[in-house]
């Protein structure tokens, strides 16, 4: 597990430096900068709306005496939305652009569920 974490976390900002640089050689440093910044603005916003959402409905399932499972999922996921999307550079602003799309979103949030099902079946049984 600890070197999977150090190969992304190597990987990723390189992935993302080289990127840059060769957008940087495409559009130039202001419209790249610019770049960045919109896509950042935009992915706050979206964030923002989308997160709001989602704690109203953890918040209606949760006086409805209901558990909010998989609420609670996608605001887990929303919020790793968020990390990728306030992460400069245009791979975690295209990864986090898109999680936040709904169907995305969906099947990210099937799969953690049985991934959290099957940690949880293999640990107990």
């Amino acid at each position: 597990m600890f070197s999977r974490l150090l190969l992304i976390f190597i990987l990723v900002p390189f992935s993302e430096v080289m990127i840059l640089i060769q957008v940087g050689k495409y559009l130039g440093f202001w419209p790249t900068l610019f770049l960045l910044f919109g896509l950042g603005t935009l992915g706050f916003l979206l964030v923002k709306s989308q997160g709001l959402s989602v704690i109203r409905r953890i918040r209606e399932e949760v006086r409805a005496g209901r558990p909010p499972g998989d609420a609670l999922l996608e605001a887990l996921l929303i919020f790793s939305a968020g990390l990728l999307l306030i992460t400069p550079g245009l791979l975690t602003d295209a990864a986090g652009l898109l999680l936040m799309l709904p169907p995305v979103r969906d099947r990210a949030r099937r799969w953690l569920y049985l991934w959290i099902w099957h940690r949880i079946r293999t640990r107990v049984w």
